[in-house]
């Protein structure tokens, strides 16, 4: 089976070859034996769409003046659901872009919705694997939220042994494998989840707003900052 990647780029204007990627994955697994459709609004209807709006921002801040200073590749993916597939053959058979000059992943795979199983504020998002190879990443998209959008950032799923083992179960993860610091965003899985449901009236579209407004000033911090943020060498995959 064939299947393509979408990448666009806005080239940096001081460190054009530094990357950062921003990532979401555009398949979904299709209509099941009964014949339903698997909507995938959320998974990962709501990624990509805040992909493309991350774009837009960016692009906005050119046309007035304002371009980043490294790169920023715009990356949807395919074959996520097949067991990370697009992702992989970004990173592992032919980059667009060299991985030594990837800053870093930021990764946004289901951001619309919310966790039945969670209490406390709604306005919260799940970040998974920030810390995984680098503090400073870690620190800064701490520092981020606090200025812009005061989400409540969840580590449950952070933890070394969480059971369900979500940080090797998205596109992040095959950056993360070659030492490229990541983040990835998400809301936890529902009743809806791979399931026909997960469809357009259920998103709750101030969190995806405020969500990806999350991820686009953390690229845009990432994007700008003298230096390239770093790996802990304690940390380094070998």
């Amino acid at each position: 089976i064939q299947s393509e990647n979408v990448a666009a780029v806005i080239k940096g204007s001081e460190k054009p070859n530094e990357y950062l990627i921003i990532s979401a994955h555009l398949d979904h697994i299709g209509i099941n034996k009964y014949g339903e459709i698997n909507n995938g609004a959320d998974d990962d209807g709501s990624g990509t769409v805040a992909v493309l709006e991350i774009a837009k921002a960016f692009k906005k801040a050119v046309d007035e003046g304002h371009r980043p200073k490294r790169s920023i590749v715009f990356l949807h993916v395919t074959g996520e659901e097949k067991g990370l597939l697009g992702s992989r053959y970004y990173t592992d058979v032919d980059p667009i872009f060299p991985l030594s000059q990837t800053v870093a992943d930021l990764n946004i795979d289901m951001i619309g919705r919310i966790d039945p199983e969670r209490e406390g504020d709604r306005n919260y998002v799940y970040l998974i694997g920030s810390d995984k190879l680098s503090t400073e990443l870690h620190n800064l998209s701490e520092e981020v939220n606090s200025d812009c959008c005061q989400l409540e950032l969840d580590y449950t799923y952070n933890d070394d042994n969480d059971p369900n083992r979500f940080y090797y179960r998205s596109d992040h993860y095959n950056f993360a494998k070659h030492n490229i610091p990541i983040i990835f965003y998400f809301n936890g899985v529902h009743e809806d989840y791979h399931q026909p449901g997960d469809t357009p009236d259920k998103i709750n579209y101030d969190l995806l707003e405020n969500r990806a407004r999350l991820v686009f000033y953390t690229a845009w911090e990432v994007a700008n900052r003298e230096h390239r943020v770093t790996v802990d060498p304690d940390k380094a995959v070998n």
